[in-house]
């Protein structure tokens, strides 16, 4: 029997078991995610991610839905493995994190953890798709991880587990799918956000990528200015810099509070 020792972390209600792998040998991390990950059974949490070793950066991130998929990308995941490498010592308060989508910078002061995101890309907007039989206006984006955006004029009354589901499997973003954002503009430099995550298959409290993907639509869309704030399901609010070149974003950075919810053992 092998224990595990763990910690429990949320950043903006986005939930992860967060484990350093260089401590310990994991052989199957889509098979841990899908046990640990479950929340009725197991410690539960949105992702699980994986501290390990980089040649090229501080540390290195791999991140596991709770289906067992990787991700290539995490923003709200990348700012919870900063905030515990810093904690652990592991690396110092400014810090590179080596990810599928590219390594990323980030700096951690206290609960306060900002990273720079990858570069966004595929950028397009009011892409015209038929769901449910009706003809709906998305805009999409990729911030690290694809993500489709929807502007409705209340998010109280969207169906996003419905909905969401659908757009995130439409063959229109087949065959890799998509995550669902749906964003309502607040008064001021601000919106409100809700998203469905591809590989959770649920909406969850807050995204990191999507959070950003929902600002710079809304930038695009309504010529909002840096910093974005964007108020998430949690309650809590997310900052979201960017400069722009163009048509084209650059220099994109998330931040927000993250927090070390508990500490604990798993016999494997």
């Amino acid at each position: 029997m092998i224990t595990l020792p763990f910690t429990k972390m949320a950043a903006a209600g986005n939930d992860f078991v967060v484990i350093d792998s260089r401590r310990v040998k994991i052989s199957n991390g889509a098979k841990l995610a899908k046990r640990l990950c479950d929340r009725k059974l197991s410690v539960g949490g949105d992702g699980l991610l994986l501290l390990g070793k980089s040649s090229k950066a501080d540390v290195r991130m791999r991140i596991f839905n709770p289906d067992g998929s990787e991700a290539e990308m995490c923003g709200n995941g990348v700012r919870c493995l900063a905030k515990f490498a810093v904690d652990n010592k592991i690396a110092g308060k400014n810090l590179f994190i080596d990810t599928i989508a590219g390594t990323i910078e980030a700096d951690v002061r206290g609960q306060i953890v900002k990273a720079k995101m990858a570069q966004p890309k595929e950028l397009s907007l009011d892409v015209h798709v038929s769901v449910n039989g009706q003809e709906t206006a998305l805009h999409f984006i990729n911030t690290g991880v694809p993500h489709a955006v929807k502007l409705v004029s209340s998010l109280a009354s969207v169906a996003v587990q419905a909905l969401g589901k659908e757009i995130r499997f439409h063959k229109h973003f087949s065959p890799r799918g998509t995550n669902v954002d749906f964003i309502s503009f607040r008064p001021g430099n601000a919106i409100s956000i809700r998203t469905y995550e591809r590989g959770v298959e649920a909406e969850t409290l807050s995204c990191g990528t999507g959070s950003t993907a929902g600002a710079l639509v809304a930038a695009a869309l309504n010529n909002l200015k840096s910093p974005v704030r964007v108020h998430t399901q949690s309650g809590e609010i997310l900052k979201v810099y960017f400069s722009k070149k163009g048509n084209e974003f650059c220099d994109v950075f998330l931040e927000g509070r993250v927090q070390n919810s508990f500490e604990g053992r798993v016999h494997l």
